[in-house]
C-alpha cells in the first residue's frame, strides 16, 4: 500500500499515471480508478506521458465508473493474483457515496486484498489547504485531508510531491 500526496497541481495524478504505465516493466497489468476523471481525460494524460497503450504487451484498465469503492475495485481485480498495479485517484472520493462503507473500513479491506494477491495499490491523496500557510518544505501525514478517519499507518510506503520536489519513504 503506497500513499501518494500532494495539493492540486503538484503531479499526483500523472505520478500515479507514470507508475501505472511502467507496471507492465515489473509483470503486472495496470489500473487506474478515477473517481475524479473521465475516461477520455485519463488517456489524454497518459498520451502527455508520451505512453502509447498500443505498443505495450499488458493492457491498461481505465475505470472511472461512479460506483468506484474497495468492493468494486477487488471485484474488477477478481483473478489477477499477484499481477496488478492498481492505482485510486483518489482517497477521499471512497467513500462520497453514502451507500459506501467507511473509508477507514475501505482502506482495511484494500489493505487486505493487496496482501492476499500481492497486488500494488497506490491511493493519491489530498493535502490540506493549511499546509500552504505553514513554514514545512514538504506536506506529511498529518497534512492528508481526511473528512473520515482513517488509520494511515496501514501504508507501507508513503510519497508527497511539492513544488518540484518528490520525497518517498517507509510510512512505519
Amino acid at each position: 500500500m503506497v500513499l501518494i500526496g500532494a495539493r492540486p497541481g503538484h503531479g499526483k495524478t500523472l505520478l500515479g499515471l507514470e507508475l501505472t504505465a511502467l507496471a507492465e516493466t515489473k509483470n503486472r497489468t495496470g489500473y487506474v480508478f478515477s473517481l475524479d476523471f473521465n475516461e477520455a481525460d485519463v488517456w489524454a494524460r497518459f498520451e502527455r506521458l508520451g505512453f502509447d497503450p498500443k505498443k505495450h504487451v499488458r493492457s491498461i484498465i481505465v475505470d472511472t465508473s461512479d460506483d468506484i469503492c474497495a468492493a468494486h475495485i477487488i471485484e474488477r481485480l477478481g483473478n489477477s493474483q499477484g499481477h496488478a498495479l492498481v492505482v485510486v485517484d483518489y482517497l477521499q472520493l471512497l467513500d462520497q457515496k453514502r451507500s459506501n462503507p467507511p473509508l477507514g473500513e475501505q482502506v482495511q479491506a484494500l489493505k487486505r486484498f493487496a496482501i492476499g494477491c500481492g497486488a500494488v495499490v497506490v491511493l493519491i491523496s489530498q493535502i490540506d489547504r493549511a499546509f500552504e500557510l505553514s513554514s514545512s518544505n514538504m506536506p506529511t501525514f498529518a497534512d492528508i485531508r481526511l473528512p473520515n478517519p482513517v488509520d494511515l499507518s496501514i501504508f507501507d510506503k508513503k510519497c508527497f510531491l511539492h513544488d518540484g520536489q518528490l520525497q518517498i519513504e517507509a510510512a512505519a
